[in-house]
């Protein structure tokens, strides 16, 4: 009866650490390495464009083109925001998107606390693509008018370090980017 008790949880165990994996994002900045829980539960449409993305590797490369200390890190702008591919601009970085359609919004009761990742996107709440932000800090202000899909489980410290822009405008100068970001 015992083995079968050691069974049953060995392999429940199992079970759910690969589910909760297929969850966990490893972004790589030249700090260190940030593990990031999506929350496909609260964003489902957020987090299948941000896992398809990564998984193309549409991120890899690509600068945390505004950045405002005490708030957040933007980035994900896989037109023009991509310093390895020819498109790069980055005066133009923030204002690109994928060539996937954009992603309606998904507002949710989760709150934005450091740590955070949210979608960024433009006047329009159904306009998200493939842009996104981590907070620095709390922004409440943001809560049910930005699409929160996930959050920074590991490395926060690497986020702090991201290369902060201009105070007023978030505007980087030779801005940080992104090594890689897969499933871990």
């Amino acid at each position: 009866m015992n083995k079968f008790i050691y069974l049953f949880i060995f392999f429940f165990s199992l079970l759910t650490t690969n589910l909760f994996a297929e969850n966990i994002m490893m972004l790589k900045l030249k700090y260190g390495d940030v593990e990031i829980e999506l929350y496909p539960d609260k964003a489902p449409n957020h987090v299948k464009r941000f896992k398809e993305l990564a998984e193309n590797g549409k991120y890899d490369g690509v600068v945390f083109h505004r950045v405002i200390d005490g708030f957040m890190a933007q980035t994900g702008d896989v037109k023009y925001g991509n310093s390895n591919n020819s498109n790069f601009n980055l005066s133009m970085a923030g204002t690109g998107g994928s060539d996937l359609p954009n992603v309606k919004a998904e507002f949710t009761d989760i709150a934005h606390t450091r740590g955070i990742i949210s979608a960024a996107r433009s006047a329009d709440p159904d306009s998200a693509n493939s842009q996104f932000f981590i907070c620095f800090e709390n922004a409440p202000h943001l809560d049910r008018q930005y699409s929160a899909f996930g959050k920074v489980i590991k490395g926060m410290e690497f986020v702090d370090m991201i290369k902060k822009g201009d105070p007023n405008t978030g505007a980087v100068s030779n801005p940080d980017k992104i090594i890689s970001l897969k499933s871990k």
